[in-house]
């Protein structure tokens, strides 16, 4: 529903985490606490902090340093892993190839998505059907990034069980035929420090990432420490910063959680741009549903909000195809 907060709030999910294989989830007092936590932040900023969540910080910052090493390389090396419609658009693209609401954003990225086996999903499937394009260099890339994605696979599943709970259903809604075989998209990103050219020291056409929305369920943000660069946009249109908090993520959720709530959650407009003149990384892990899951207002949230549904139903792999085959220049 969004609201004119100042500030992004941070919540301590240690109790969640530590219960969330219990049965008796709900009835925990700790748990009721960080659920009441999440729906408040979900309802006024659709964006929160999570610290005390169980992922070491020396793999949090190894996953940080391997991409500020990629990306330090001549750019040859990196086209070695160059994206393309024919790699399922897993890979590398240079700065100014993706494009976010017509305008090119100023920043390179590997893209990455949990593979996709031929034919699994027939023709909806087809367009992302490949391996991810992990670089040769730095030589350990490939098995830190899979310890990461398969820690912060988890570390999503968890806190969407508290979600789940703040929307008044089953810790569980999220799993089976929703997410119980959830999809994941990670994009590890990095901004050129601000151009000078202009003595403004922020122009227009050096922002990172234009406003947008995330497509799916839960975003989890590893940001470099002492670089603000995210912003998020309050009901009022002012831009709140996102300040980097060491030893926490930054967590907002997606239009597939509008969907489900009935809008009782509503994915928040955010951008990115750094001012500094530093070069910025910054690791986005996106935790979706199945990839073919039908995405439509619960029985539960729709009898919250006058009874009927606001949102037509989707279908998950449809939203984010589309999204994805029209994001890049190539």
């Amino acid at each position: 529903m969004g609201s004119d907060f100042k500030s992004i709030p941070i919540i301590d999910v240690s109790p969640l985490l530590a219960k969330c294989s219990d049965p008796l989830l709900a009835e925990d007092q700790g748990v009721s606490e960080v659920v009441e936590q999440l729906d408040r932040a979900c309802k006024e900023a659709g964006f929160f902090y999570v610290k005390c969540h169980g992922i070491p910080d020396s793999l949090v910052k190894e996953v940080r340093e391997l991409t500020h090493q990629f990306f330090d390389l001549p750019y040859e090396e990196k086209l070695k892993i160059k994206m393309t419609p024919a790699r399922g658009y897993r890979g590398y693209q240079r700065i100014g190839e993706n494009v976010t609401k017509g305008k090119p954003d100023m920043h390179e990225a590997i893209d990455c998505y949990k593979e996709l086996n031929p034919g699994s999903y027939g023709a909806l499937g087809k367009p992302l059907e490949g391996a991810n394009k992990w670089p040769d260099k730095p030589a350990n890339f490939d098995s830190v990034m899979e310890e990461y994605i398969s820690l912060l696979t988890d570390l999503a599943r968890n806190i969407m069980r508290g979600i789940a709970l703040a929307l008044g259903e089953s810790p569980y809604e999220f799993e089976g035929e929703k997410s119980g075989d959830p999809f994941w998209v990670m994009r590890l990103i990095g901004y050129p420090g601000a151009s000078d050219a202009n003595g403004s020291g922020m122009p227009e056409n050096d922002i990172g990432c234009g406003a947008h929305t995330d497509y799916g369920l839960l975003t989890l943000v590893n940001q470099d420490d002492n670089i603000p660069a995210l912003q998020v946009r309050n009901m009022s249109g002012e831009w709140i910063w996102a300040f980097p908090i060491p030893g926490t993520f930054v967590c907002n959720i997606g239009d597939m959680l509008k969907i489900w709530s009935n809008g009782l959650y509503q994915p928040t407009l955010h951008r990115v741009i750094n001012s500094s003149s530093m070069y910025r990384a910054s690791v986005a892990f996106f935790y979706e549903p199945n990839f073919d899951a039908v995405i439509e207002p619960l029985e539960g949230c729709k009898q919250k909000t006058g009874g009927i549904a606001k949102y037509e139903k989707a279908v998950y792999g449809e939203h984010l195809v589309r999204k994805v085959t029209t994001n890049f220049v190539m």
